[in-house]
């Protein structure tokens, strides 16, 4: 993968020094910020991350979860931001729905794209849309699948680094790792990049619409291919990197965390919040940095359209209705949403959520490194 500019070296948690001021980040003078700005303090994660003894499978997923690397998480981000906020509709949206796709394919990966209508605000003429994903087929139950997804379109005029170039890096992420000949994974697993998520998750309602009734189908029959495995579960993730409290301060709160959000108001939601609670064991297992939390108020992301079917979650740097939709991160849908804004601190948030979410994908679709 080529990149344009480099990108820095992850830094130490534990070296980095705190800077007290409390302001609005995005009325930092330009030339204050940098990419390298650490978290405010030093942390004390004992008991909250490890201590827990490990099982034969528990160290059998860890090892699938330290295929996973840092630099290439931020590289895949990286690559993203070339092609602008990502708007649907535009250009810079179609381009880089063939970038990711290109890179899916260059990992072995088959991909589909999922076409549909979208009408516009103002406007009475459907226009159309696509979105890609790419599956790995499960080696003993390929009619049972896992959906991990992210969404690819941005709006805002910047990067959309955040919202959500670093959910959809962190799902490609996984998807490189998973890719490789060695890694086995007894049931499929679906990699996700949605479009049209900014205007209503339009994406993620159509793949419901078209495929649910589509799901556990042998087609054709007696072929062994399901082209719609039977959902076992939904994980999303948007927006990945942000914790830096509220009001906002300049540095990575004290608490930053990843947060997994299900919907009590949903048909699903206790299946949903067993879900959670997987990915909640999961990173006490195999994140090395950075806790999880569990909420009950899953909003306004692209998992909804699945929360009545299957058990489906989110998992953001704050929580969607209480933080984010009180403007807990100042570069939501600004222009300020760039690479450059994030610290190696933020994009580590980041990381940990991927390594939250493999880890438990990891004992929940049986996924093993093949020796």
């Amino acid at each position: 993968m080529r990149l344009i500019r480099p990108v820095t070296t992850l830094m130490s948690l534990a070296a980095l020094i705190a800077l007290p001021l409390v302001v609005e980040a995005q009325q930092r003078p330009q030339q204050e910020r940098r990419p390298s700005d650490p978290p405010v303090l030093r942390r004390n994660l004992r008991g909250v991350l490890g201590g827990v003894p490990m099982t034969a499978a528990d160290s059998m997923h860890q090892d699938v979860v330290r295929l996973l690397d840092f630099d290439s998480y931020k590289q895949i981000l990286y690559g993203l931001t070339q092609f602008g906020d990502r708007e649907q509709g535009t250009p810079r949206n179609a381009a880089a729905i063939d970038w990711i796709e290109d890179q899916l394919r260059s990992w072995g990966y088959e991909t589909e794209r999922v076409h549909y209508m979208y009408t516009p605000r103002d406007s009475e003429v459907a226009e159309p849309r696509e979105e890609v994903f790419a599956t790995k087929i499960g080696s003993s139950r390929p009619d049972e699948m896992y959906i991990i997804g992210a969404h690819m379109d941005g709006r805002g005029g910047g990067e959309a680094a955040n919202d959500d170039g670093s959910g959809t890096a962190l799902v490609m992420e996984i998807a490189r790792v998973l890719a490789t000949s060695d890694v086995a994974s007894d049931r499929s697993l679906r990699f996700a990049l949605w479009n049209n998520e900014e205007t209503g998750l339009n994406g993620a309602r159509a793949y419901v619409e078209q495929r649910a009734a589509m799901q556990g189908a042998e087609d054709p029959p007696g072929s062994g291919l399901y082209p719609e495995p039977r959902w076992m579960g939904m994980i999303q993730h948007d927006m990945m990197m942000w914790d830096h409290g509220n009001p906002v301060t300049y540095n990575q709160a004290l608490d930053a965390d990843v947060d997994v959000e299900f919907q009590l108001n949903s048909v699903m939601a206790a299946e949903s919040a067993q879900l959670g609670l997987a990915l909640i064991n999961s990173n006490r297992l195999h994140a090395t940095d950075y806790p999880a939390v569990l909420s009950n108020a899953m909003s306004n992301t692209d998992s909804t359209p699945f929360m009545d079917l299957v058990p489906a979650v989110s998992l953001r740097e704050n929580r969607r209705l209480y933080e984010t939709g009180n403007r807990a991160n100042p570069h939501w849908h600004q222009t300020t949403d760039l690479f450059e804004t994030f610290s190696d601190a933020d994009f580590m948030l980041g990381f940990n959520a991927a390594q939250t979410t493999l880890g438990a994908i990891a004992r929940l679709a049986e996924i093993r490194i093949v020796r």
